[in-house]
């Protein structure tokens, strides 16, 4: 099976050249100026367009059950999505198990959700909710498994301690695994939405008040903390959404910590007014939507490198299931937005194209920085000979106007409905495979690939920090 893509500019995160593209057997092959194969090829000309690895994106939740309400997107739906929007590999947060589960319940549980569903590769994170010794030896186990990194919660139900969040972090340094945190002073939560709902204040705005940035930026400094006092172990934040919190990473940053961080386009293009629409239960998610001068902090570190990432926190729970549950209480709705199908076209459409970050630098965030975080590089993330034949090819000239009748996850809203971005998906490839093309999705369920992850090397990545 050959594919040769022409005429496009190929771009990688160190650089970008007109050349020709040649992926056989589902590997990138050759990069020349001027390929001519004479052998039965696919051919696709790219003239005017940016040709792109595809993208990687290492924050979803697909069939996540909440405990409120179960994820509308399965593994389906959800890569679906995802390879319309030029993503071809993804990295899932697996939801918590029973109580007292061990680490390989919810490894099996997962893997029987993906397997004969995902449309593109995949993996997952692990995830502890809770501590002892059984769970600390298993975690080599689960290394060796291909899962190499690990999320701990500081709030929802299977929150951990500050000594459980060290003996989690200990073990897996020494195991060669990156911890991943979702950071939130949960027992500050917990007052302020006991106040407001002990004074009747209910409407979805209180979700946002409930959680200022100030629980989120408290928790991020605590587990930079605590990462050095567990032998200065490798640290991830995700979904970071506020500018203090960046700061204290930056702090990390100068003393050559190990630390690392996400963001995701909601934290950069919709803030806290959208609490005041009519519609404002579509945009309950935590940490919640920012005032408009955390976006420009956190565009500030996109630009300048301080964020590495730029992932989704893909959750998807309907309008539908959000007033059911809810009843006018925000304390009672799913939380979590859909968006994996957008992110790649927002991104380049409000960063490449109005000149906040390079084409260089937009792969780096959204394809080559995750795969080396996350042990997938260099089969992910570059467009070199020898690397997967994963490609998404952006068309800078035209004008897409988001609308959730041309989206294809299983939610029934778009957060970002009439979004106008400056550009157009125009393919993606699979292993040199088209899955998506001119506005139709050609994928197969279950062509999708479970992706064993190397261990975690901080050696390999520079500290403080890998994005050009």
């Amino acid at each position: 099976m050959r594919v040769l893509i022409k005429n496009g500019t190929i771009v990688n995160a160190d650089g970008q050249a007109k050349q020709d593209l040649l992926i056989e057997n589902g590997l990138i092959s050759q990069l020349a100026d001027n390929i001519t194969v004479e052998q039965p090829c696919e051919i696709i000309d790219a003239d005017g367009c940016y040709v792109m690895p595809g993208g990687v994106d290492v924050h979803t939740h697909f069939n996540i059950d909440t405990g409120l309400a179960r994820s509308c997107d399965d593994f389906f739906t959800g890569t679906r999505a995802a390879a319309c929007g030029g993503t071809t590999t993804v990295v899932d947060h697996m939801g918590f198990g029973p109580a007292g589960c061990r680490l390989r319940h919810q490894l099996e549980a997962y893997h029987g959700y993906a397997a004969y569903k995902a449309v593109i590769d995949y993996s997952f994170h692990g995830v502890i909710q809770h501590i002892n010794h059984a769970i600390l030896d298993e975690i080599p186990m689960m290394v060796e498994a291909g899962i190499s990194s690990f999320k701990l919660y500081l709030t929802y139900q299977y929150k951990l301690t500050d000594d459980e969040v060290l003996q989690a972090m200990r073990h897996l340094h020494q195991a060669g695994a990156l911890t991943t945190v979702h950071p939130e002073n949960d027992a500050a939560i917990a007052r302020k939405r006991s106040e407001f709902l002990a004074a009747g204040k209910t409407a979805p705005r209180y979700h946002a008040l409930s959680r200022p940035l100030e629980c989120e930026a408290e928790a991020i400094a605590r587990m930079i903390n605590l990462a050095q006092l567990a032998g200065n172990a490798p640290l991830y934040i995700v979904h970071l959404s506020n500018g203090l919190g960046l700061d204290y990473l930056r702090l990390a940053r100068a003393r050559h910590q190990p630390v690392w961080v996400e963001t995701c386009p909601q934290y950069l293009l919709l803030d806290d007014r959208c609490y005041e629409r009519e519609d404002a239960l579509k945009y309950l998610l935590s940490p919640p939507l920012r005032n408009a001068s955390n976006n420009d902090a956190l565009w500030c570190g996109v630009a300048d490198g301080a964020i590495d990432v730029l992932a989704t926190d893909h959750c998807t729970f309907s309008m539908a299931q959000r007033q059911q549950l809810s009843h006018g209480d925000f304390s009672r709705c799913p939380n979590g937005l859909p968006g994996v199908e957008n992110r790649l076209l927002l991104m380049f459409s409000h960063g490449v194209m109005s000149g906040r970050i390079s084409p260089e630098k937009f792969v780096a965030l959204t394809s080559a920085n995750p795969a080396k975080l996350f042990g997938l590089w260099p089969q992910k993330g570059t467009l070199t000979p020898g690397a997967d034949g994963d490609v998404v090819i952006i068309d800078p000239r035209c004008t897409t106007t988001i609308r959730h009748e041309m989206l294809h996850d299983n939610a029934d809203y778009s957060p970002w409905e009439g979004f106008i971005c400056q550009g157009a998906i125009r393919h993606t490839l699979s292993h040199g495979r088209v899955i998506f093309s001119n506005g139709k999705f050609c994928g197969i369920a279950g062509q999708g690939r479970f992706l064993r992850r190397a261990p975690f090397s901080p050696t390999q990545l520079p500290p403080g920090g890998i994005a050009s």
